[in-house]
């Protein structure tokens, strides 16, 4: 690529996304520029997709002038990178004097180079369970009618049925498809109040997807998980999705839930998505036949995970006592570590995970893109200095965790219990 320079990508007021003729594409961490090495970048992954930014100018180098500078008469592009792969940089831009917030995607740094769309980011997982060009929406909608005649009264398959062919759940059509994961959600409240949460939002962000309305019964659930179970290879079924709460709010329903599907079969993974917020709720599902648990966090350190996560009758500790409970009972525990360049690879941050990594024997990093409005985190998040943050980088972090922690995985998807 040293050869033929890569260029910055910029959009016009109608939408068009073309290459600036000279200007090189420029990443950002925290409100910070950097130029963008060719080795940083890859081929944009199938599946995923370039936004036009509303009030934000793009910024790219100019290395005649030897400086970064911002167009004002354009605006801003970024990539949304398909799962399976950690953003490195989030697109270079400078806001206008009033902006919204952006919606809740994440925004990676991008560029053009022989034609081709390049992507600031690195993959973390090779499982293709959420490549949408591997997904038959018509096949989906196919067996939609069919699992409703299986199960008529399934309140479950209704709520998946949207999930799947309005907002695009891979998961949920994963779920009509009869392979991989299939969901499992049961709560519609919650005792966090999340800034980036996608189905509930008190503020002007709009939610991606509503949140389940109704509790289902346990004879649901265990219908659902059971039928899955039995016709997929390696099957997962997980309690906590994006269309709900807290599952672990209904502690008791999923306890009995799981205990149904023992019942009946000791295949396959029943995993649980959670905020880890319950310690003791976390024991008792465990010992009812939990397989694998999932905690989120989007920071090793409480105060800027408290200022995230705005939980509501528990503490940092708890989520922490979480992971141990798990380690203790040998329940495999993932963390999904929402990912912001800029602050997930700042040095404070990497110092802090290590020392949850130690602590509380977590045995994989799910290393998901936080999909949020860069500059607003950090607002949330209360650091003013950003020039002073000292990032490591997102690539260079995870290979200093792989080669501290040789036995932890690095990935995206929960696994399946014989993979771990």
């Amino acid at each position: 690529m040293e050869n033929n320079p890569l260029r910055l990508l910029i959009a016009d007021s109608k939408g068009k996304i073309f290459e600036h003729p000279f200007l090189e594409p420029a990443g950002m961490e925290a409100g910070n520029f950097s130029r963008l090495k060719p080795e940083e970048l890859l081929k944009i992954p199938a599946g995923s997709q370039l936004f036009r930014l509303p009030d934000r100018n793009p910024v790219g180098y100019d290395r005649v002038l030897n400086r970064f500078v911002i167009i004002d008469d354009a605006f801003a592009v970024a990539a949304f990178a398909s799962a399976g792969h950690t953003l490195t940089y989030n697109t270079a831009y400078s806001e206008k004097n009033t902006v919204k917030p952006l919606p809740l995607f994440s925004y990676g740094a991008c560029a053009s180079y022989k034609g081709n769309t390049y992507v600031a980011a690195m993959q973390v997982d090779k499982d293709k369970r959420h490549d949408t060009t591997l997904i038959n929406i018509f096949q989906v909608k196919k067996n939609i009618l069919k699992f409703k005649k299986l199960f008529p009264k399934n309140r479950l398959i209704r709520h998946l049925e949207i999930c799947a062919t309005v907002y695009g759940c891979p998961n949920a059509q994963n779920f009509f498809l009869s392979r991989y994961e299939a969901p499992l959600p049961t709560s519609p409240s919650c005792n966090a109040g999340c800034a980036g949460c996608i189905s509930y939002q008190e503020s002007k962000i709009s939610c991606s997807q509503p949140r389940i309305k109704f509790v289902p019964s346990k004879e649901e659930i265990a219908e659902i998980a059971i039928f899955h179970i039995a016709h997929v290879k390696n099957p997962i079924v997980s309690f906590g999705q994006g269309c709900e709460g807290e599952p672990l709010l209904q502690a008791k329903l999923i306890e009995d839930s799981i205990k149904i599907i023992r019942r009946k079969t000791g295949r396959g993974t029943i995993n649980l998505n959670t905020n880890g917020s319950k310690p003791e709720a976390v024991s008792k599902l465990i010992d009812a036949g939990l397989d694998t648990i999932r905690i989120s966090l989007n920071s090793a350190r409480e105060n800027y995970y408290s200022r995230y996560y705005n939980p509501r009758g528990y503490l940092f500790k708890d989520v922490i006592r979480s992971t141990k409970i798990a380690k203790e009972k040998n329940v495999f525990t993932s963390i999904n570590y929402l990912t912001m360049p800029g602050f997930t690879d700042s040095r404070d941050e990497a110092a802090e995970l290590i020392r949850l990594i130690e602590t509380s024997g977590i045995g994989m990093i799910q290393w998901r893109n936080l999909n949020f409005d860069p500059m607003l985190y950090f607002k949330i998040l209360k650091i003013d200095d950003t020039k002073n943050i000292e990032p490591m980088g997102i690539r260079q972090e995870i290979y200093h965790l792989t080669k501290h922690f040789p036995n932890l995985r690095m990935g995206y998807f929960n696994p399946h219990k014989a993979n771990r």
